[in-house]
């Protein structure tokens, strides 16, 4: 991987980058669709590029329990096993062994889980959350790490930190292929001085991109920029930085603005799946009655597919019926949606007038400006 700051923003910490993966280029800030589980669901992956993603996220935790790393390895990686061609990003399974194991023990050497579909006892430590990412061929992937919860006391983050650490230590002696890259996630949770702490460890680790993990988990959103006001700032410069599960409109402008150059989050094709859509006037949710008779597009300022040639009516129609097409095309939309957003971000520091874009998408989408 390569990455390089192509512009700084003047009034912000905004920046223009390239990333390049053995997969392809990618424009940064962006915005990554998530593929669970080697599926963005119910998209194709033509459908993926149709729509202009450059780089999409599979799910280290899900891979391993089903269908598992070896016969993914066996297909020739996560790109031939799924035919995708383009740039794949796997997270390390922390999150979902701490959020969906109902028993789990940690220990140092790393956490014994149950899985989620028949119970099973597995085990995943750093070793191992490096070697089925070697296996799933991701062109970048993270460190184990545990994903703090929210509420959590001083002392339980202190000690979950300095493991993770030592655990980030672990996961780079581990690493073996070269075509891959390999992220540190900084946690500690709403402490400034853990945070300070976690980010000089793996600082220190020279990783070639830096993930800031344990947000967006039901703190308010306020607390989430204040932690990325002290946390960017500690990274280098001339490395990427990814903000781990977020993708909410007003989020990502704000984490753009504070120096974010990577996202992701299943929130626009979890909406979609419940007749929820991103318009330029807010969210509309087409499986309201009120849009039984609406001949009208999804969103009048979108050029998509789905906008160019469905109405209202008929994807309200085809939700209520339960029939796969309706979700399918408001999934398509609302990635779309973001995806072009992205666009529209990286235009505006281009031209130098992102917190004046800001400040027009957030009054036109109905967000407060409280931060």
């Amino acid at each position: 991987m390569r990455f390089e700051v192509l512009k700084k923003a003047e009034n912000s910490r905004a920046r223009l980058g390239l990333l390049q993966t053995p997969h392809g280029t990618i424009e940064t800030p962006v915005f990554m669709p998530v593929g669970t589980q080697a599926t963005v669901k119910t998209m194709t992956p033509e459908e993926l590029e149709q729509i202009g993603a450059k780089i999409i996220l599979g799910n280290t935790y899900h891979l391993y329990l089903r269908p598992g790393h070896k016969v993914v390895e066996e297909a020739g990686g996560l790109h031939k096993f799924m035919n995708w061609n383009r740039s794949i990003l796997t997270d390390s399974g922390g999150y979902q062994v701490f959020s969906l194991g109902e028993l789990r023990e940690i220990r140092e050497e790393g956490v014994t889980f149950r899985s989620h579909i028949d119970g099973s006892l597995h085990f995943i430590g750093p070793e191992t959350s490096i070697e089925i990412q070697n296996a799933l061929g991701a062109d970048i992937i993270m460190s184990f790490d545990e994903c703090i919860p929210y509420p959590a006391t001083y002392d339980y983050v202190k000690n979950s930190v300095q493991r993770t650490s030592r655990w980030a230590e672990r996961c780079k002696k581990a690493h073996v292929n070269p075509k891959q890259t390999l992220f540190g996630i900084v946690q500690g949770g709403l402490y400034k001085d853990l945070r300070e702490e976690s980010a000089k460890d793996l600082v220190s680790l020279d990783f070639e991109g830096y993930s800031i993990g344990g947000l967006s988990v039901g703190e308010p959103k306020e607390n989430m920029y204040e932690v990325l006001d002290y946390t960017v700032p500690l990274l280098p410069e001339e490395k990427p930085r990814y903000l781990m599960g977020v993708g909410s409109p007003d989020a990502i402008f704000e984490g753009v603005l504070r120096g974010i150059d990577m996202f992701d989050c299943v929130l626009p094709t979890r909406i979609a799946r419940n007749g929820t859509v991103f318009t330029r006037k807010g969210k509309l949710v087409v499986r309201n009655a009120v849009y039984a008779r609406d001949f009208s597009p999804l969103d009048h300022d979108c050029d998509c597919y789905v906008c160019r040639n469905y109405t209202r009516a008929y994807i309200r129609h085809l939700i209520n019926a339960k029939e796969v097409l309706g979700i399918r095309l408001t999934t398509i939309h609302n990635l779309y949606f973001l995806l072009n957003l992205m666009k529209d971000i990286r235009r505006a520091i281009e031209g130098g007038y992102l917190s004046e874009f800001k400040n027009e998408f957030f009054e036109s989408f109905g967000y407060k400006q409280e931060f």
